[in-house]
C-alpha cells in the first residue's frame, strides 16, 4: 500500500500540514522537527504524489551542477570549467540555464532534495560521482528524477567518464617501452574512485610486462605539488629507487620534477615522469612532461546531451561511456636507448 502523508504524520506525531511544511522547508518549522520528519519519510519510503506528479508537469528550464565546494581540488582548475563549457554547449541553445549548486556531505541529503528537487528549482542534475552518493542516487532513482554521474557510478545511474584504468596502462607500458623497469605511482587517496582505476592500469601493466611494484613505491596522499615532492623525496634517496613515476596528476609531477631537480637527478636518463593531466604544465616544465590528454569539454557536451535527453523523455534507459585518453609523448619520458 502506497504511504501517504497522513502515515508520515502519525508515525511522526505530528500534523500532516507540518509534514507538508517540512516538504517546502518552511522556516517556521524547526531543525529538528524537520531532521525527524525527513528521517521517518526516509524509513517509509514516502514519495509524495504531488511532488512526483509537479515534477513531472512543471519545468524551470535550469539544469543543476552539483559541486562540493569544501573540495577546492572539484572546482578550482581547468578542468571544471572545460566542463561547464560542454554543458552549456548543449543547454544553451535548448533555452537551459546552468546554476552551480553547493552540496557538502556534512549537509543533510533531505536539505537538498528540498532545497533543488522537491521545490523545483532545477529540471535535472549533474553531478561528480563524488557528490552523488549512493543513498542520494537511489532517492532520485524513487523520484524519477532525471541526472547523470560524471564519472563512473552504480546501475542504474547514467554516466560518463574517461577510461582511468586504460589511461594507467597506457602511461605505464610507455615507460616500459622506454626502457624503465622499476616504475612508482603517486598521488590519490585509497578510498578515491578515480584513484583506484589509475592504480589497477599501473598494476596492470606491470602485470602484463611479467614485473611488480614494491608497496613502498605506491605512495598516497592528496594528489598536488606538496605531495609530489614529498614521496619523491623520500622514494629518490632510497637505496633502491624507482627509475621512473607514474603522476596522479600534473601538479605532482610537477613536485617531482622540483624533487629530482634538488637531488641531481637527470630526466629523463636518471628517471622518466609521466602524469594523467595535460593541463597546466605539461608542455611548459623543463623537461616537458609526458602526460593524458583528456577532452573534459567532451565530457561536459555528453553529460548535457544526456541529461537533455532524459529531461525531453528522448531516452529512458540508463547510459554508461568511457571515453578514451590520448598519449601525448614529450621529453620527460623520452630516454634515448642504445
Amino acid at each position: 500500500m502506497k504511504v501517504t502523508i497522513s502515515d508520515v504524520a502519525k508515525a511522526a506525531n505530528v500534523a500532516k500540514s507540518t509534514v507538508s511544511k517540512v516538504l517546502n522547508d518552511s522556516p517556521k518549522i524547526s531543525q529538528d522537527t524537520k531532521h525527524r520528519v525527513r528521517e521517518i519519510m526516509k524509513q517509509m519510503n514516502y514519495t509524495p504524489s504531488s511532488i512526483a506528479t509537479g515534477l513531472a508537469r512543471q519545468s524551470s528550464n535550469t539544469v543543476g551542477l552539483l559541486v562540493d565546494m569544501s573540495k577546492g581540488s572539484e572546482f578550482l582548475n581547468q578542468f571544471f570549467y572545460n566542463i561547464i563549457g560542454g554543458i552549456e554547449s548543449v543547454i544553451g541553445p535548448l533555452k537551459y540555464e546552468l546554476t552551480l549548486c553547493n552540496v557538502q556531505h556534512n549537509d543533510e541529503e533531505g536539505d537538498f532534495l528540498n532545497r533543488l528537487v522537491y521545490n523545483q528549482r532545477v529540471d535535472g542534475i549533474i553531478a561528480n560521482n563524488s557528490v552523488l552518493t549512493e543513498e542520494l542516487s537511489a532517492q532520485l532513482d524513487q523520484l524519477g528524477f532525471p541526472y547523470i554521474s560524471i564519472g563512473e557510478s552504480n546501475d542504474p545511474a547514467s554516466w560518463v567518464d574517461f577510461d582511468n584504468e586504460a589511461g594507467g596502462r597506457m602511461l605505464t607500458c610507455h615507460l616500459l617501452e622506454q626502457g624503465y623497469s622499476q616504475p612508482a605511482f603517486i598521488g590519490g587517496e585509497p578510498h578515491e574512485r578515480i584513484f583506484t582505476s589509475r592504480l589497477n592500469g599501473y598494476l596492470k601493466a606491470l602485470n602484463q610486462a611479467g614485473r611488480s611494484a614494491p608497496e613502498r613505491f605506491i605512495v598516497n596522499g592528496q594528489a598536488d605539488e606538496h605531495e609530489g615532492y614529498r614521496a619523491a623525496m623520500q622514494l629518490l634517496q632510497g637505496s633502491d629507487r624507482p627509475d621512473c613515476i607514474v603522476c596522479m596528476t600534473n601538479y605532482v609531477a610537477f613536485g617531482v620534477l622540483r624533487a629530482a631537480r634538488e637531488l641531481g637527478i637527470a630526466i629523463p636518463a636518471q628517471l622518466g615522469v609521466a602524469a594523467f593531466d595535460e593541463y597546466p604544465f605539461s608542455r611548459y616544465t623543463t623537461p616537458p612532461l609526458t602526460s593524458l590528454n583528456i577532452d573534459t569539454f567532451k565530457l561536459g557536451v555528453t553529460s548535457g546531451q544526456w541529461l537533455m535527453d532524459l529531461i525531453q523523455s528522448k531516452n529512458t534507459g540508463s547510459r554508461q561511456l568511457l571515453l578514451e585518453p590520448e598519449l601525448i609523448v614529450r621529453e620527460s619520458t623520452l630516454r634515448h636507448l642504445s
